[in-house]
């Protein structure tokens, strides 16, 4: 089946043509019609299975075929994409602008850590489709900027991620502005219980699209575990690259200072290498994927958030240097590469500390992974695993719960030292106990592990903020498994103009 068969219009099907696809995912196949239909939807895809296609695509056809506005009159927004990161919100804009070149219709994407005042000239300008993250839009709604009184049709992306990252209060504040009849469009990789319960508040009577198992991976990923010793990693991961000429590799690391250590070690080795995380600048994200799609930068050493967005036709290499603590983000991560029907190779390198975490992504994605050892990397098996908030990653950084500390957060008062929390406030016992807690520097979620989201029990007497009132309490749930091995480091928005991407924790700056 073609994509002539699904409804399109002649513009689309001729800018679709111009970009080299003829036949529809089934993830297309399926949502085409059904977003054309005009109803709800809850899809559950993979990444990389053409899903922003299957939106993108029946959301221009639909806002097309309606009256084009009276000359000089504004244009209101009529649909709304939120996504949960900016480099996803930059990827999603960019398919509305080349999937909508020949049409009459007008986008722009809108997220922290740039100015906000080009967002607020192109919303003067009238604009048809908003790409957002949550954050930003509601920088833009509380300075009434953006007006959704007119929305038509309102996009969730990997709702699962923005649940994820805490972004449900956000979304909820979203939603009480948004006009009550309008189509709404969920999609997500993974199921939750949280997602299923997202999906019951807001869809009405939604068509439902499963195009593979829930939680499952793309077969044409060949996946395969290396088991080594903790610290040998960096030294196996270069051996590998440098044996087997691989260029286009994407790291994962689990910290954002692991990311930058081994970017930097990786350079020393000879290996190009860039770390890409939410404390980078906008403008060094963006050049790092630059360099990276178009093949000049050999290695990316990315964090789970961060990596999101990363679009790259026939991405050969996903490495995960470290295991994610979340089982579901392993899904996620090797997702990077065995995009639309592509093949692709992802390996994890894994040491005794991790034998617990494999064990949960197994479970999860209900199929065992091979291992094979590497002949001079042997791992020692008579190494005891260690606690990983407690020690450092090998080559990738520092030990966990130990990022930059921030004034006021993670920091210590002069003259009065003491230990932080994940919260970056002081605690009656010491930090690091393995339960979600940071040690030292535990005000930066993405690095402290103890931060956003973790339960760890209370301090005994928290302190008040100046201005008396009791520091504030983290929103949002930890995920099932989470508190495996301390807690989910948490989301990498970075810091910028206005509101961040990320959402208020107390955290500022990931």
């Amino acid at each position: 089946m073609s994509f002539d068969s699904l409804g399109l219009s002649e513009p689309l099907l001729r800018a679709v043509n111009e970009l080299g696809y003829t036949i529809p995912t089934p993830i297309q196949l399926q949502a085409i019609p059904a977003v054309l239909n005009g109803g709800d939807l809850l899809a559950g895809a993979q990444t990389g299975t053409g899903k922003t296609a299957g939106f993108t695509l029946p959301i221009l056809q639909r806002l097309s075929e309606a009256p084009a506005p009276l000359a000089g009159a504004k244009r209101p927004v009529r649909a709304l994409i939120l996504t949960p990161t900016r480099e996803l919100a930059a990827q999603v804009e960019e398919s509305v602008r080349g999937y909508g070149k020949y049409l009459k219709l007008k986008s722009t994407v809108m997220f922290g850590g740039v100015g906000i005042n080009p967002q607020i000239d192109a919303l003067r300008r009238g604009v048809d489709i908003v790409v957002a993250t949550p954050g930003r839009l509601l920088d833009h709604m509380q300075q009434r900027t953006i007006d959704l009184s007119k929305l038509e049709i309102l996009v969730l992306d990997e709702a699962d991620r923005m649940l994820d990252m805490g972004f449900i209060h956000d979304i909820k504040r979203v939603l009480a502005k948004l006009p009550p009849k309008r189509q709404n469009l969920l999609f997500s990789a993974t199921f939750s219980e949280e997602i299923k319960t997202l999906a019951d508040s807001l869809l009405d009577r939604p068509a439902l699209i499963e195009v593979a198992r829930r939680n499952s991976t793309v077969e044409a990923i060949a996946q395969k575990i290396h088991p080594v010793d903790r610290d040998k990693k960096r030294e196996l991961l270069t051996h590998l690259i440098q044996k087997n000429n691989w260029f286009q590799v994407l790291v994962f690391t689990r910290t954002k200072h692991g990311a930058n250590r081994l970017a930097e070690q990786l350079t020393k080795d000879g290996i190009s290498a860039l770390a890409i995380h939410g404390n980078k600048s906008q403008s060094a994200r963006t050049r790092a994927l630059a360099e990276f799609k178009d093949n000049t930068l050999q290695v990316l050493v990315a964090t789970d958030i961060a990596a999101r967005g990363i679009d790259i036709d026939q991405l050969p290499h996903v490495v995960n240097f470290d295991l994610p603590n979340v089982p579901e983000d392993y899904v996620h991560r090797i997702g990077r590469t065995g995009r639309a029907g592509a093949t692709g190779e992802a390996l994890s390198l894994v040491c005794v500390d991790e034998h617990q975490l494999l064990k949960d992504i197994e479970r999860l994605i209900k199929r065992p992974i091979p291992q094979e050892v590497i002949a001079g990397f042997e791992p020692d098996l008579t190494q005891k695993p260690e606690p990983i908030l407690r020690r450092g990653q090998g080559g990738g950084g520092a030990r966990q719960g130990q990022g930059a500390p921030r004034q006021g957060q993670g920091a210590p008062r002069q003259g009065a030292p003491k230990q932080s929390n994940g919260g970056g406030r002081p605690s009656a016992k010491p930090a690091g106990n393995g339960n979600g807690n940071g040690n030292g520097g535990g005000g930066n979620g993405g690095n402290g592990g103890g931060g956003y989201g973790s339960r760890s029990p209370k301090p005994v007497a928290a302190k008040t903020g100046a201005n008396g009132a009791a520091p504030r309490k983290p929103e949002g749930s930890r995920p099932a498994g989470a508190a495996l091995l301390g807690g989910k480091p948490r989301s990498e928005g970075g810091g910028g103009a206005g509101r961040r991407d990320t959402p208020r924790t107390g955290q500022r700056g990931r």
